[in-house]
């Protein structure tokens, strides 16, 4: 394979991650799909926040696109068995490079929140910590739908 068509190859992969990693947990984006549908709202007091990181995922995108370009690079090592041999170790050292940067590309800071709801039940979220992010005290609304919720700050009035 031609030097350009790696490089080629090797932009393709980066891209795929990158993508891979624009996936958000945000409560200031809503997916497409939400617009327009009905939710749940529950009204609420944080009781506590703090950081945490939600892992990447691991979804292959990463594994076989560093195991195309590793198989790739490998085998322009020697000819005859040596590029074979070489285009399989660079395959499977490539896999595992693509996963692991998958994976760390994929990762998010978010904000797990502890709310006491008016009826005294409590409920924890995780999510991306958003624009102004709740702090404890604050009055909130949950957003549930399908399973999935969001907190944002109550509005005033």
């Amino acid at each position: 394979m031609s030097e350009s068509k790696l490089k080629s190859l090797g932009a393709a992969t980066a891209l795929a991650l990158l993508l891979a990693a624009c996936q958000t947990t945000s409560p200031d984006v809503i997916k497409r799909e939400d617009a327009q549908r009905m939710s749940d709202v529950l009204d609420g007091v944080v009781l506590s926040t703090r950081l945490v990181t939600v892992e990447g995922s691991q979804s292959g995108v990463g594994a076989a696109a560093g195991g195309v370009v590793g198989g790739v690079a490998g085998s322009r090592v020697g000819g005859g068995t040596g590029a074979i041999v070489g285009g399989t170790v660079g395959a499977v050292a490539g896999g595992v490079a693509g996963n692991a940067i998958e994976r760390q590309a994929t990762r998010e800071q978010a904000l797990e929140i502890i709310v006491q709801l008016k009826n005294g039940e409590r409920r924890a979220i995780v999510q991306a910590p958003g624009g102004d992010p709740p702090r404890p005290g604050d009055a909130v609304i949950i957003i549930t739908d399908g399973g999935r919720a969001r907190v944002i700050k109550a509005p005033r009035g």
